[in-house]
């Protein structure tokens, strides 16, 4: 019992290794509508039938070619193929497996799916894709402050860079003396700020420009002109009081 088992699995896989060689060989010259079916129940003579479409003679015979050099590539007997002349209809042999390649036209008419179709086995058509592993993300540096002649730049430059609020430097505080000294960090007074502030003059304010008056102007008293008239008619009433010169006559005449 046991080994009767052992040969029934290896015998499935067989199949299986068969079965995936043909598809193989069918998928390198692109095959249309491959179809697998299981008929192990119906026949003893092949356990699948394998049906695929070629657009035309020549593909249909290059089908076949690629399908014969795949079973032989996978350690099988050299099947055998039959049609291959005219191309409509090829079928290749391949002990366990029968493989049928028709064009559209003459699958449609025969259709052999309903002959041998009673247990369709499912396919993982096309080789599987590699696994491809996401890059993992790299995470972005900080960027580094430019150096020049002296080594790198304050960091004050460095953090506006960055957009962070700059921090401006405690401004140092000096203390003044009564008599207008100064002290500094050290408490002590600064002598020469003593001597300057002695030896400079008292600034006055500066003196207001004077304000330019304006020069008094005679007013221009207008007459009336009644008074006018007035004025004329004393003026003639005076002539007329005048009395007339005297006529000199000379002697003699």
């Amino acid at each position: 019992m046991t080994s009767t088992s052992a040969n029934t699995t290896a015998a499935k896989k067989d199949v299986q290794k068969l079965q995936r060689a043909i598809i193989d060989g069918l998928e390198d010259v692109k095959a249309v509508d491959i179809q697998v079916f299981d008929t192990e129940h119906i026949t003893s003579l092949f356990e699948r039938v394998i049906i695929a479409s070629g657009t035309s003679n020549r593909q249909t015979k290059a089908l076949a070619a690629s399908v014969r050099d795949a079973v032989r590539d996978a350690g099988f007997a050299k099947p055998r193929i039959e049609g291959e002349e005219n191309g409509e209809w090829i079928i290749v042999d391949c002990g366990a497996a029968v493989a049928h390649i028709m064009q559209p036209t003459i699958r449609q008419y025969y259709h052999l799916e309903e002959l041998w179709g009673d247990k369709p086995v499912k396919l993982k058509l096309g080789a599987p894709a590699p696994l491809v592993k996401a890059a993992k993300p790299v995470p972005e540096e900080a960027p580094k402050p430019a150096k020049g002649r002296m080594g790198s730049k304050p960091a004050a430059k460095s953090a506006k860079a960055a957009g962070k609020p700059e921090t401006k430097p405690a401004a140092k505080k000096v203390a003044r003396t009564d008599d207008g000294t100064y002290v500094g960090r050290v408490g002590k007074t600064n002598d020469w700020t003593a001597k300057r502030n002695a030896a400079a003059p008292a600034t006055e304010p500066a003196a207001k420009p004077a304000v330019k008056k304006a020069a008094s102007k005679t007013p221009i008293v207008k007459i009336p002109a009644t008074k006018k008239v007035a004025a004329k008619k004393t003026a003639a009433k005076s002539a007329a009081r005048k009395p007339a010169a005297k006529k000199t006559i000379p002697r003699g005449k």
